[in-house]
């Protein structure tokens, strides 16, 4: 090898030791257990958006919104999917440093299942009744709203804690008379019930006039402060996949099954088709895509204070930065 073939073949070793080294590792933890909701995520890992933007993504399963926020601050995780009420909450309870950067859903999908066999036709059939419930679920935050609305008393109900895993199965077996999923999980859910001879129906929240934000992508004020130029590659790779995902919905599911053989592909697309409603809508269009419209902030704060309780003049732009959204 000539002193020239030599120094190349040396620099070109050198540059593929620093883009190696470039790439940031990051953890995502989800807010519940890796449903078709999640399908995005793991294309859009599969696909190479997230290795194309720097970042060698992994991602965990959650335990319900409240626990991811809490682990996102306490840096188990890099970033997080938690519905904005659980860190709107946390920021102005206890100024836990987390922040919403993608506005994910523009609406929210929040329900309560029920059987059809239970006879209870809707939230005012819920008074003196057990609701299963998962610590820091968002459902809990806002049911005192819905109640409100439909002229129930949000003390007359029972609340169970238990495993978000474990809810369906407690419903199913009619130790619960009504357990809390976003609305896209019906799908699957009620395959299961019927294979027990029952029948889910979901109560939507929306349908009490409950429009609020949802779902939303999460960071550590510390990694916005320090590494803005992860935030923003990671963020730009999220919403690169939702729209692979909305547009190639079965090639989508096929990948999200192959990290989660527990995932049936019909189930996965059952619950993608349905999100895909939340991420892509009249709301998004005109707001723009991830980005948060201050009046539907400001409502959603309002039935987040009402809720616990806290102080409905503290500004909740103190718990989103958005700016990362491409």
């Amino acid at each position: 090898m000539g002193i020239k073939q030599f120094l190349l073949a040396t620099a070109l070793l050198a540059g593929c030791s620093q883009v190696a080294r470039a790439e940031d590792k990051a953890l995502l933890q989800l807010d519940w257990i890796a449903s078709g909701e999640h399908a995005a995520y793991y294309a859009g890992m599969q696909r190479g958006f997230f290795k194309d933007a720097g970042i060698d993504l992994s991602i965990v399963r959650g335990y319900g919104s409240g626990d991811t926020v809490n682990k996102v601050a306490a840096g188990a995780a890099k970033f997080g999917v938690a519905d904005v009420g659980a860190v709107l909450a946390g920021r102005a309870q206890q100024q836990v440093p987390v922040k919403s950067i993608v506005a994910v859903y523009t609406h929210s999908p929040h329900s309560l299942f029920i059987l059809k066999s239970s006879g209870v036709k809707g939230f005012k059939d819920l008074a003196g009744k057990k609701i299963a419930i998962s610590p820091g679920n968002s459902h809990k935050i806002y049911f005192p709203e819905v109640a409100r609305r439909v002229g129930v008393d949000p003390e007359s109900v029972n609340w169970v804690t238990t495993d978000a895993s474990a809810m369906a199965a407690m419903l199913i077996a009619k130790r619960v008379d009504a357990a809390p999923f976003y609305s896209i999980h019906q799908y699957y859910q009620n395959k299961a019930a019927m294979q027990a001879g029952e029948e889910i129906v979901s109560l939507p929240f929306v349908s009490a006039g409950f429009a609020i934000y949802a779902s939303s992508l999460v960071a550590t004020d510390e990694t916005i402060k320090t590494n803005p130029d992860l935030v923003k590659r990671f963020v730009g790779a999220a919403v690169k996949s939702y729209a692979w995902a909305r547009d190639n919905p079965v090639e989508t599911c096929k990948l999200h099954v192959q990290k989660n053989p527990e995932v049936l592909q019909d189930e996965c697309e059952g619950s993608q088709k349905a999100t895909m409603t939340f991420i892509f809508n009249d709301h998004q269009k005109a707001t723009g895509q991830g980005h948060f419209d201050k009046e539907r902030l400001q409502t959603t704060w309002k039935a987040v204070a009402e809720s616990l309780k806290l102080d409905a003049s503290w500004d909740p732009s103190q718990a989103i930065d958005d700016s990362f959204v491409p």
